[in-house]
Parts: C-alpha cells; sequence; structure tokens
C-alpha cells in the first residue's frame, strides 16, 4: 500500500510506524507494507503519481516540489481540514498552504525528476476526463519517461483491452485512489507477482523482469 497524498508527504510516517517499518512488515507479516510517495498536480493540472523507496527520499521530492508550490491558503469551509497525524491517530499538525493545487513544474519534468530520484512514477487516471494527461495534453508519448500508466476502476475489462492496445509498449495498472478506508479493496487494486511485497520487487513487476510481473489486465 502506498500513501499518496496531494503534493504532500506528511502523513507517511504515520502509516509507516504504525505498519511496523518503512517498507517492510516488521516482525508481524500479517502488517501490511507501506510505501511513500504522493499524487502531484502539475502546472498543466495533470495528477501523476510518485512512490518512492524510502520516506526520506519523498521528503527530499517534497522539499524540491515545493520550491514552486503557489502561497495559497486553504480555505478549510470550502476544502475541509488538512490535518498530519501521528500513528496513534492524533492531529500533530495542520497543513495552511492548500494542496489541490498545480505546482509550477511541467509534467514532463516532474517525472524525469522522480524518475532520477528513483520513484516509481506513473501518470494517473489516465482515461478520466479531467485531472489525466489525455484529457489535457492527448495521447502519452512514448518516449514519456513513467515506469507505468493507471487507469481508474470504472474502465470495464473490455475498455482495458482497448487502453493495451492504444499502449502496447506500456505496463497498465489500476489502484483504489482511495480518498476513505472504504475505497480499499482488493477488487480496485493491481494483482501481482512478487518474491516478497516491498518496493523492490513492485519495480521488478512494473518493469516485467526476474520473473515478476503485473497480473493486469
Amino acid at each position: 500500500m502506498a500513501v499518496t497524498d496531494h503534493n504532500h508527504t506528511g502523513n507517511a510516517p504515520a502509516l509507516l510506524r504504525a505498519a511496523g517499518g518503512e517498507g517492510t512488515a516488521g516482525e508481524n507479516s500479517s502488517l501490511p507494507v507501506v510505501l511513500s510517495g504522493m499524487e502531484v498536480q502539475s502546472m498543466e493540472d495533470i495528477h501523476i503519481v510518485l512512490v518512492f523507496p524510502s520516506h526520506d527520499r519523498a521528503a527530499a521530492f517534497q522539499e524540491w516540489l515545493w520550491l514552486r508550490m503557489p502561497p495559497i491558503l486553504n480555505k478549510e469551509d470550502a476544502f475541509g481540514y488538512q490535518l498530519v497525524i501521528d500513528h496513534e491517530n492524533n492531529v500533530v499538525a495542520q497543513e495552511p498552504t492548500l494542496l489541490i493545487q498545480g505546482v509550477q513544474y511541467p509534467i514532463e519534468e516532474i517525472a524525469m525528476r522522480g524518475m532520477e530520484a528513483g520513484a516509481l512514477v506513473i501518470p494517473a487516471h489516465l482515461d478520466r476526463p479531467f485531472f489525466s494527461y489525455e484529457a489535457v495534453l492527448g495521447l502519452l508519448p512514448e518516449n514519456f519517461p513513467c515506469s507505468a500508466i493507471e487507469l481508474s476502476t470504472n474502465v470495464s475489462h473490455s475498455d482495458l483491452l482497448v487502453w493495451k492496445e492504444r499502449y502496447p509498449n506500456r505496463t497498465i495498472i489500476r489502484s483504489s485512489d482511495a480518498h476513505r478506508i472504504s475505497d480499499l479493496s482488493r477488487s480496485r487494486c493491481t494483482p501481482m507477482l512478487l518474491a516478497e511485497p516491498s518496493f523492490d520487487e513492485v519495480k521488478l513487476a512494473l518493469e516485467n523482469s526476474m520473473g515478476r510481473k503485473v497480473l493486469f489486465p
């Protein structure tokens, strides 16, 4: 499971600690493996997911990202509270800057910087008519730097085949895009063949390397 809040990594440490450690199930194999990341909104208002091998790298990426974050304050009456919590669900901070806005970097620069930082870079919900690469700029170029492309859970099986024909050389995944606990389910995610649940194994699966692979579509 990856924690990918909008333009922010502040809540990942709480889930990492609650799950027993970073990128591992710790001593309790029944706990989920949690990875740190974010869903970035570019200056073109395109969403792209980045998942990092460590929270330190995710936090460092956020520092770079926020060099061009517009200083627009959150309006709690309109958008709700932007809370940071600890592993016991206590509120430890509140982010005053509006997180659901575009940072002033173009989408390709964000993707390239993410790849350089060792992240999994995934253009988000490519099928949606808003906040997706296709909705804003059209067909994703073959040389666009990314690890996979993501479709929403609204895509039917027959539509998946169309997307596979459109992007025959891309790994396609589907994610929950969960904004609440009830959105988390196996039916909304992507099965993968891994040796163990870890960042490195997911990376191999997205690359279809060393016997690891995405079992989708």
